[in-house]
């Protein structure tokens, strides 16, 4: 029998669970022909998360699994750490707060079925405030035009990948880096799915302006050198007006004796020149750190323990 994997990072979501897991258990029946395995992680959860988790899993021992992480490592390295720990064929990414309609895996698994080894639902639409959601559009606009070509417009953290594809995740275990974006880069030719995301109606969301900078940051610097090359090219060109401002200052003093004057021109050029310094240095700062990080080797993630029907264990299964 095939089995099919649903990972689930769990971040403060106690009020979400109980939903979400009966929701997610309901799709066993849908599965025919199917062992379901739902791998939930919880991300260091200061809540009663992992409580209700254990719960869920001491009443279905043999579907559930929780992988307990030794703190809050961020949502990419609990994906990270759900699979190293998924066993099925396929394996499937939600979140736990059913913004997602997880009845779409039925498509989704239907297009494995075929052949397709990944397929993305795509989020056409969001029931989000204007902000929230111009915020997300002109994120995926410059990943899409500038990072990764092709990338989907609405983006996507919805999906069900090949075990191939989790195979060569878990080989890559690469650090600060957008998951999905990597899964995207790996070229396996998906199928995309539209769909509208639902409003959160329970819970706050954990998702802050500073983890979205930061996803930001580290989605341009992992996949594209734009950043560090436009301001190569920037560099250039005040380097080249520098030096033409500076000659023409020379040669007026020179053959026709004119007292150079400008104290307000030669702040604005000091100010100017030091302000792009200064961005470039920070731009180089953040290539050089996640460099020093690669370089230190430290795992994403530490695994606590994991629950499931063997009984209660540290290490994760070997690929």
């Amino acid at each position: 029998m095939k089995s099919f994997s649903i990972v689930v990072p769990v971040y403060y979501n106690e009020q979400n669970l109980p939903d979400t897991v009966p929701q997610l258990l309901a799709l066993a029946g849908e599965f025919s022909g199917y062992r379901l395995e739902l791998v939930f992680v919880d991300d260091g959860s200061g809540d009663r998360s992992l409580e209700i988790l254990l719960d869920f899993q001491a009443k279905y021992p043999e579907t559930i699994k929780v992988v307990k992480l030794t703190r809050n490592f961020g949502s990419m390295s609990a994906i990270q750490a759900g699979f190293t720990v998924a066993t099925g064929d396929c394996v499937g990414m939600i979140s736990a707060d059913l913004q997602d309609p997880p009845e779409l895996f039925l498509e989704m698994l239907d297009h494995w079925e075929k052949g397709t080894k990944a397929v993305f639902a795509i989020r056409q639409d969001r029931e989000e405030p204007f902000l929230q959601k111009m915020f997300s559009n002109t994120y995926y606009s410059l990943v899409r035009n500038y990072a990764v070509p092709g990338y989907p417009d609405g983006g996507f953290d919805f999906f069900l990948i090949d075990r191939q594809i989790v195979a060569e995740i878990n080989r890559i275990r690469e650090k600060n880096t957008n998951l999905m974006t990597l899964i995207y880069w790996l070229g396996f030719k998906p199928i995309m799915i539209p769909y509208v995301r639902r409003a959160r109606t329970k819970g706050k969301s954990r998702w802050t302006l500073r983890k979205k900078m930061k996803l930001f940051v580290d989605t341009f610097v992992a996949f594209t050198f734009f950043p560090i090359r436009t301001l190569s090219v920037i560099g250039f060109i005040v380097a080249l007006i520098s030096f033409g401002y500076g000659a023409f200052i020379l040669l007026y003093w020179f053959f026709f004796s004119i007292e150079v004057k400008g104290w307000v021109p030669t702040m604005l050029i000091i100010t100017f020149t030091t302000g792009l310094q200064m961005t470039m240095l920070g731009v180089l700062g953040e290539y050089l750190w996640r460099t020093l990080d690669e370089v230190r080797g430290r795992p994403n993630f530490v695994i606590d323990q994991v629950y499931d029907h063997s009984g209660i264990s540290s290490e994760p299964p070997q690929e």
